[in-house]
């Protein structure tokens, strides 16, 4: 089975070698089919810490790292204009 990617924006890059990054989703509701967007964060293992709040990256699963890491940043798409 092929490990998943996910699309995010970091929010916290607080923590060594580890970001949070937020990802967000949209759907259309089974009965009422209205659009919702829902947000769930993730924390990404960034061994070199290089993300910033604000970049867009891309995050892949990954065997776990700690008790709440089970993802790494593959690599950064775009960087924040956060300052």
């Amino acid at each position: 089975m092929p490990k998943k990617i996910l699309r995010g924006t970091v929010v916290s890059d607080k923590m060594d070698k580890t970001v949070v990054v937020s990802v967000e989703r949209i759907f259309q509701h089974p009965l009422y089919k209205k659009t919702i967007k829902t947000r769930k964060k993730y924390k990404a293992h960034d061994e070199e810490n290089m993300c910033k709040v604000g970049d867009r990256v891309e995050i892949i699963e990954s065997k776990p790292i700690s008790k709440t890491k089970r993802w790494k940043v593959l690599r950064i798409l775009k960087e924040g204009d956060v300052q």
